[in-house]
């Protein structure tokens, strides 16, 4: 009895040191920001449209955008994007994105650097 449970613990360790290559990790730089001007004026400034993608196999949660200056004429939805006021922005008030992107609309003469901060990625 004392053998199979040996063995049968020999052959889990195992089979997790093999499942742990199947892996890939992921890191800050998996997350994608891009931004296109729309052919949309608001209130006489450009509209610039953004969008977020995780391009990991694991949620980042917590997404954290260096936005220094931002500034909208055009109300963004603060589930989406919350400005600290400083030159920080929470993306999708820190719920954890997956494979699907997050995108909103904000209006102002240039686009804004946007760029990623910081994230807690579970795997």
């Amino acid at each position: 009895m004392a053998a199979n449970i040996k063995n049968i613990s020999i052959f889990l360790f195992f089979l997790s040191l093999i499942s742990q290559g199947y892996c890939k990790p992921c890191y800050l730089s998996n997350l994608s920001v891009k931004q296109t001007k729309t052919e949309v004026q608001i209130q006489g400034k450009p509209e610039w449209l953004v969008t977020i993608t995780n391009n990991c196999d694991c949620p980042q949660s917590q997404v954290i955008l260096n936005c220094y200056g931002y500034k909208t004429v055009e109300p963004v939805d603060p589930n989406i994007l919350t400005y600290s006021g400083t030159d920080y922005c929470l993306i999708n008030v820190g719920q954890p994105i997956l494979k699907q992107t997050v995108t909103f609309k904000y209006a102002w003469d240039n686009a804004f650097s946007m760029t990623p901060n910081s994230s807690q990625i579970t795997c």
